[in-house]
């Protein structure tokens, strides 16, 4: 499972792979903390867009710098392994960085995917995507499903 865990040099040669495969490379982001059913089923409809699913997951730091110092709750490679364990999720690639702008820019996804609490226009790296002649799409989120929701309930409890 952990061969699904690639760097951005590794991510390189399997964009290179796929195009040659002539595959529909779909990507999302994000922390992806504490794994919930909205997680699950926002993957699964994000995967319906194409045949491979690339997350980009923000690193621990970039977490902390976003979330502040209680987060992640789970460590970078645990949320990886996580995720790869659904069947949407093809291959994650993690980033330091505070947004995914230059990670989105290296994979140059055919469709790129955010939750419907974004608006296109405001999506980091939606601009480039749809330069590219790129899909770039939201999906509804499942109502009353959140980390922050989960975290604060486990507080109280």
């Amino acid at each position: 499972m952990q061969k699904n865990i690639i760097t951005k040099t590794q991510l390189e040669a399997l964009l290179k792979k796929l195009k040659r495969k002539k595959q529909k490379v779909v990507f999302t982001n994000g922390v992806f903390d504490i794994l919930h059913r909205g997680h699950v089923e926002y993957l699964a409809k994000a995967k319906s867009f194409g045949d491979v699913l690339i997350l980009g997951l923000n690193s621990d730091a970039s977490v902390r710098r976003l979330k502040g110092k209680n987060r992640p709750i789970n460590k970078q490679l645990d949320r990886a392994i996580v995720l790869l364990a659904l069947e949407s999720v093809d291959y994650v690639v993690l980033f330091s960085q505070d947004t995914p702008k230059k990670l989105i820019e290296s994979v140059k996804p055919s469709v790129l995917v955010k939750g419907a609490d974004y608006k296109i226009a405001d999506i980091v790296g939606g601009e480039f995507v749809l330069s590219l002649g790129g899909e770039v799409k939201t999906v509804k989120l499942t109502k009353g499903r959140s980390t922050t929701n989960t975290i604060k309930k486990q507080a109280e409890a």
